[in-house]
């Protein structure tokens, strides 16, 4: 169907389409997209053999434009590379913790510039992604591997297209990589009770109480420092019988208290700090005479919900009465040397304990208590799964713990073979409560005929 013409004279409207035979034998259109950043019309150019196939280009344009799939101006400049760029930098980094940082980093400098960059980021498909996955994989990588630039390159693009830089999202047609789950078995109360009666012999003692009593992190542990202790004693006598003397010489007394997170300790690593017109040639940032950003740094808690006050049990109050007395030795002993920053887990000169030495001092504690080998973060584990066995809510549970969202009980607490067996036994009082106890097997279960 041959295009209706203007009436001689007149002009196209403004912003309307246009399409004509140029002096190069070609045929052009153009079409008035939206505006680009500085204010100007965004306006783009199509060139075709044939005036159907100019026509039919200036018609998808237009579609692309009015149903607001079409990509911002510009976008067609952007490779994968330059958006992978981009985003870490401008976008993720600002908003994101430091190990978080991390482990984008490594996805794209390492895996996702090297082996996808050079992708247009319009052009880039599934079926690039997922063979550059099988390629990770036949050269060597871990499943958890795949799956880190797998997360870190959906993140990327899902941020592509909220900005229109994308107009399809290729990760959205990639299955996330399988990995094999590590399962995570929090340690039973025998074992933490011989870690913890080892543990009262060993100096900072009380930290790994706290790990276990009360599951925080290694750096929310770290951090504490003295003011965020509050403890005081209690009378221990009877009502009726009060003993007259003040709380703390009360020969029953005992000790409570609160426990207040505000801080984190980490180890961040150095970067380099020379001009990048002068670089230094060394290898590490460590290595830089001119190194920043690194060591240990102090930085906020995981969340908002990770900033919190935790009611202290007894026993644990007292340990941490006895820790600061014993520290308060460790001082005078130390004299000009100690480095009074007030830390309550400190080195015997002051400074903060390095989470890799509290690491490798976990590591020897269980070996030294002949418990099986657990991650540290497995303390967390354990005391989430306590508070399942004691009965406390979700809710309580989410104010200990420091956890934002509800369904982080389902990834902490685990069901113990101690709760198991209970409910077994439960089931068959319930079940078979009318048979005689000789009839029975092991947890009320009727004996085999």
């Amino acid at each position: 169907m041959p295009r209706k013409k203007r009436p001689e004279g007149t002009r196209a409207p403004n912003g309307a389409s246009s399409i004509y035979l140029g002096k190069d034998g070609k045929w052009h259109g153009r079409v008035t997209m939206g505006a680009r950043d500085d204010g100007k019309p965004d306006r783009r150019h199509v060139e075709r053999k044939t005036e159907a196939e100019v026509i039919k280009a200036v018609r998808e344009l237009e579609r692309k434009r009015d149903s607001g799939k079409a990509s911002k101006a510009g976008s067609g400049t952007w490779t994968v590379e330059k958006w992978l760029l981009h985003w870490f930098e401008h976008i993720a980094s600002p908003n994101v913790r430091y190990k978080t940082q991390t482990y984008y980093s490594t996805a794209i400098h390492k895996y996702l510039v090297p082996g996808l960059g050079a992708h247009r980021l319009e052009k880039l498909e599934p079926e690039h992604i997922e063979r550059y996955y099988a390629s990770l994989r036949k050269t060597g990588a871990k499943p958890s591997t795949v799956l880190q630039v797998h997360r870190t390159l959906r993140a990327a693009l899902n941020e592509a297209e909220k900005r229109e830089r994308l107009t399809r999202n290729p990760i959205k047609l990639v299955r996330t990589p399988r990995t094999a789950e590590t399962e995570i078995e929090p340690l039973s109360l025998d074992d933490a009770q011989t870690i913890l009666n080892l543990a009262r012999t060993r100096r900072n003692g009380a930290r790994w109480a706290i790990a276990l009593a009360l599951g925080l992190r290694q750096g929310e542990t770290l951090g504490l420092k003295w003011p965020d202790v509050a403890t005081e004693w209690h009378h221990g006598c009877p009502e009726k019988v009060p003993c007259g003397n003040k709380p703390a010489s009360c020969p029953d007394a005992f000790p409570l208290g609160t426990l207040t997170v505000r801080r984190a300790l980490q180890r961040h690593t150095w970067q380099h700090g020379c001009a990048p017109d002068a670089p230094c040639g060394r290898k590490r940032g460590a290595e830089c005479p001119n190194r920043h950003g690194g060591g240990l740094v102090i930085v906020e808690p995981k969340s908002r919900a990770g900033r919190r006050v935790v009611s202290l049990p007894s026993p644990l109050a007292r340990a941490l009465i006895d820790h600061r007395e014993t520290q308060a030795g460790e001082q005078a002993t130390a004299a000009n040397l100690w480095r009074d920053e007030g830390w309550v887990f400190a080195q015997p000169n002051g400074k903060p304990v390095d989470p890799r030495a509290d690491y490798g001092e976990w590591k020897e504690l269980l070996a030294t208590a002949g418990v099986r080998e657990a991650r540290l973060h497995d303390a967390r584990h354990t005391a989430a799964t306590f508070l399942l066995v004691l009965g406390v809510s979700d809710r309580a549970a989410m104010d200990v713990m420091g956890w934002s969202k509800a369904d982080m009980a389902k990834r902490y607490m685990h069901v113990p073979d101690e709760m198991r067996h209970k409910i077994a036994r439960q089931i068959g009082g319930l079940l078979w409560a009318d048979q005689d106890d000789d009839d029975e097997g092991p947890a009320g279960v009727p004996a085999p005929v």
